[in-house]
């Protein structure tokens, strides 16, 4: 079991993966991992989710995750993931707890078992572009959904906070949307999942 604590910004790409992959491909970026998240998130069957936000569900969700390539599954995990927002809904500070498992489906069956229920699904295919004397950046294609990169803060001086990492977005011209800094890509899904505008 890990705890991890982060700070990260997320944003919609303007226009296509491949598109958003040349532009990077053209300044030096190369691709240094490749990888798929397959989601299942598991709340409590008596959850009334008519009175809660998506945000609110999501905070009492449980994550079953399965993280691998295209030649073996890497990693099988149940999350938990707590995140701090301020009021305008930017992410202040997270951290979440993994439980490695041996099977997604025995792990399904045992949340089922008390009391869980499926809410959603979804699937993404990453890659991870670095640079020299750059951050990586992790461009998420996510099935049915606008794609999204991620970006880290690091150890790093130059890229140690938030506010540094969009004045490094903003100086590369990034093809991305500045209006949101913390798209929450599992609240737009429940959002349509449960047909309220996001």
């Amino acid at each position: 079991m890990g705890i991890k604590n982060s700070n990260e910004i997320t944003l919609k790409i303007k226009g296509s993966v491949e598109d958003f992959e040349s532009f990077l491909k053209e300044r030096g970026f190369k691709i240094t991992e490749t990888f798929y998240l397959d989601d299942i998130f598991m709340v409590n069957k008596d959850l009334d989710l008519s009175k809660l936000s998506s945000r609110e569900i999501l905070s009492k969700a449980l994550l079953i995750r399965e993280v691998g390539t295209e030649k073996a599954v890497r990693d099988k995990c149940i999350t938990y993931k707590k995140k701090e927002f301020d009021e305008n809904g930017n992410i202040l500070s997270q951290s979440s707890i993994n439980l490695k498992i041996d099977s997604i489906d025995t792990a399904e069956k045992l949340l089922t078992a008390i009391d869980y229920k499926r809410l959603m699904h979804a699937r993404e295919n990453d890659k991870v572009y670095s640079r020299e004397g750059s951050v990586g950046i992790l461009v998420k294609d996510i099935v049915g959904e606008d794609p999204l990169i991620e970006i880290e803060t690091t150890d790093d001086e130059e890229f140690d906070s938030v506010e540094k990492l969009v004045n490094w977005i903003k100086k590369e011209g990034l093809p991305v949307y500045l209006d949101n800094f913390f798209v929450k890509k599992a609240e737009i899904i429940l959002d349509k999942l449960l047909n309220r505008n996001s």
